[in-house]
């Protein structure tokens, strides 16, 4: 007798459907093995298409239709607000009024996004697998991503631009990249990165985007000899590393606080003025040391040059395994979340450490929507360590698409009131929003927040913003990914 085989197939999601504003389950970019819808999410679901059947009926629209409005969205946060509870700031006159959202939110904050990306014109990167990304966008509730099929073109310079500030609300950006040993496996080289910087800022008639330069301080001689070139020939505004990125032969990374690798490096960035320095910490690529990748190497660096500023990417979460046993086990007591909980602890040990700022990219993305009592434990934990105005907003996009979905997502999320009372959280109130918005990113790259308010509605790309508004651009609301067939 032959045993029956237990393997489930993988399927897509948008073969399946219901083509929902956020996805109700776990959707795999291929890169792991999808886990099986939760009952959580299944309630999700199931409520949200309660709330869609009545709400299209009621409005004589399409389901679809609905579901790809401000009413579709408001009813995705509904759904889960009565399954996780009341994380998002939703009410049920948004359904059936898109006026209901303009009213709740009527002012338009400064958005500064300090972590984006785009791939160089003409270029293929398949380590890392940047398209997958994209996938998993769509997965973690990016409804223009869902459904669609994923091409270069989406990763180059124009559908960036597209993705960055027309679709979303996006005031300013910083463009960054990530070393490569070749520059034919470079995702954006330092160069391409100014001429995004020049054709953006030249096509909006205003300043639009900050450009990086790259260091990997483990190259040694040749890395200041390029570090030099970049300021030079470049004119860079601030340094991207990235640690657990081994780039040199023989090695497994470098360490932040390495006084004869890291330091020089440093030091070359202040004698020049450059005080700021990017680093990636946490969410280890794989391929990367663990170690490495960890911040433990962060309090030494920012004591040891106190002019400077340490821009923590990513807030130095570790995801993965650790943080799905913490998710089993309940935020009802003080609990570690590796390692955006370390960064915490050294900051209250040392009060001094002010020139160290944690930011949100992909962290804040990929809980908000799968997660959303934990991304409010950790935005708690973050605020009452390091401040209110030590926290900045990065999306990492465009790998994840638009960042407008997790826009939106932050200006709806409230803390929840047990985490005020029992841990002395903050509440994320619309002044503390502003400030991790753009105003604390603003004030540490230098820019004038009134003067660029003030220029922003007559340049060139708000008035090709309306353009592409008026022209009635629609967004897809399928959902893209594998998922576990039956």
């Amino acid at each position: 007798m032959k045993k029956k085989n237990t393997r489930t197939r993988w399927v897509q999601k948008c073969d399946l459907g219901p083509d929902l504003p956020v996805p109700t389950q776990i959707v795999s970019n291929e890169e792991f093995a999808p886990p099986d819808q939760t009952e959580d999410q299944k309630r999700v679901e199931h409520k949200l298409n309660e709330i869609a059947d009545e709400a299209s009926k009621r409005l004589g629209v399409s389901r679809r239709d609905f579901l790809q409005s401000s009413g579709g969205m408001a009813a995705a946060f509904l759904a889960m607000n009565s399954v996780f509870g009341e994380f998002f700031k939703v009410d049920a006159a948004e359904l059936f009024e898109s006026a209901a959202t303009d009213e709740k939110f009527p002012k338009k904050p400064f958005i500064f996004d300090i972590h984006t990306h785009h791939v160089e014109t003409g270029k293929v990167i398949n380590d890392p697998p940047l398209l997958n990304y994209r996938n998993a966008g769509a997965a973690w509730g990016n409804k223009d991503l869902v459904g669609k099929e994923h091409v270069w073109e989406d990763m180059y310079l124009e559908n960036y631009i597209k993705e960055m500030f027309l679709d979303s609300d996006t005031s300013m950006a910083v463009i960054t990249g990530l070393p490569a040993k070749e520059d034919k496996n470079n995702v954006l080289p330092p160069a391409e990165m100014i001429e995004t910087r020049t054709k953006i800022n030249g096509l909006a008639d205003s300043q639009r985007i900050v450009a990086h330069g790259l260091f990997s301080p483990d190259l040694g001689r040749s890395d200041l000899e390029s570090m030099k070139r970049q300021h030079e020939d470049l004119k860079v505004e601030a340094w991207k590393g990235y640690p657990g990125q081994p780039l040199a032969d023989g090695s497994v990374g470098w360490w932040m606080d390495d006084e004869k690798v890291a330091y020089p490096a440093y030091e070359y960035s202040k004698k020049i003025g450059i005080r700021n320095i990017c680093v990636h910490k946490g969410l280890p690529l794989p391929g990367w040391d663990l170690d490495h990748s960890s911040p433990k190497d962060v309090p030494k660096a920012a004591k040891d040059f106190p002019d400077m500023n340490f821009l923590i990417y990513h807030a130095g979460f570790q995801g993965g395994p650790p943080i799905m046993q913490i998710l089993q086990g309940g935020l009802k007591t003080r609990t570690r979340i590796p390692w955006v909980s370390d960064l915490c602890e050294a900051r209250k040990k040392d009060p001094k450490m002010t020139n160290v700022y944690m930011d949100l990219g992909t962290t804040f993305g990929m809980t908000a929507i799968t997660a959303p009592e934990l991304c409010a434990y950790m935005l708690g934990e973050m605020i009452e360590a390091f401040g209110e105005d030590h926290v900045l907003w990065g999306t990492d996009s465009i790998w994840w698409g638009s960042p407008q979905w997790q826009i939106e997502a932050f200006k709806r999320l409230q803390m929840p009131e047990r985490f005020i009372k029992d841990f002395g959280f903050k509440p994320l109130t619309d002044e503390v929003k502003e400030k991790i918005f753009g105003l604390n990113s603003a004030r540490v790259y230098g820019i004038d927040v009134k003067a660029k308010l003030k220029a922003i509605p007559d340049d060139y790309v708000t008035k090709l913003k309306k353009d592409y508004a008026d022209a009635g651009g629609a967004r897809s609301n399928r959902q893209y990914g594998w998922i576990r067939g039956s």
